[in-house]
């Protein structure tokens, strides 16, 4: 089952200020429905805020994500600056289509983040690299923020969020406590995550075809 959704920011996996993954085995009482209810509402409104399309995928069986099995991915449906989000181990993965334009940012800010060359080990070694990618116009990511576990938003150039600097070039913001991370996951200064976001093993089966969390040829 596919489904699309016009705009940038990944709210279909979990609402901005809640931790990856929910725990479903709280108690269902009506403190419960109406945080949820809220949440959902957040959700709903920075799903307005930006114009950049996201395609939503549904990953494996549930017993194939709960054994941690590869998730094959068609990312020839992903249009330039679109981002598509699938499942893996009971976590979101992004595959974001960077757009030339978005890759020109990539080396513009260097001495605003804290990770710049990635050499902590956040990602496989030929991930290790200026992009963090095998193929420099896609971006494999797990979209988990490395603080507390929340989901970031993404957020494209220009976006209104007064939390952002005025120059933002695009990239990812985790609304618990105010983590930013540029177009290649990567970590700024000065903020609560300590590391840039991970990037998973993977590998590409095609033109067309990826294959996340497997990257054994």
């Amino acid at each position: 089952m596919a489904a699309t959704h016009p705009e940038y920011p990944m709210t279909d996996t979990s609402c901005g200020t809640t931790p990856w993954p929910r725990d479903s085995a709280l108690p269902d009482d009506p403190q419960r429905r109406l945080w949820l209810a809220a949440c959902g509402l957040a959700g709903g409104v920075a799903a307005t805020g930006t114009a950049v399309p996201l395609v939503s995928t549904l990953a494996p069986s549930e017993r194939a994500r709960a054994q941690g099995a590869a998730v094959e991915v068609d990312i020839g449906d992903i249009p330039p600056g679109g981002m598509k989000t699938v499942e893996w181990r009971g976590k979101p993965v992004w595959v974001l289509r960077r757009t030339p334009a978005m890759l020109a940012t990539l080396d513009a800010h260097d001495s605003a983040l804290a990770d710049p060359a990635s050499a902590r080990d956040q990602q496989p070694a030929y991930a290790r690299n200026a992009t963090r990618a095998i193929r420099d116009e896609f971006f494999v990511a797990v979209g988990i923020c490395t603080h507390l576990g929340c989901s970031p938003t993404a957020m494209p150039a220009g976006s209104s969020n007064p939390a952002l600097p005025a120059d933002w070039a695009g990239g990812f913001f985790c609304p618990c406590h105010g983590s930013t991370f540029d177009l290649a996951g990567r970590v700024f200064r000065n903020k609560p995550a300590p590391t840039n976001l991970e990037v998973p093993p993977h590998r590409y089966l095609g033109a067309t075809r990826l294959l996340i969390g497997d990257d054994t040829a």
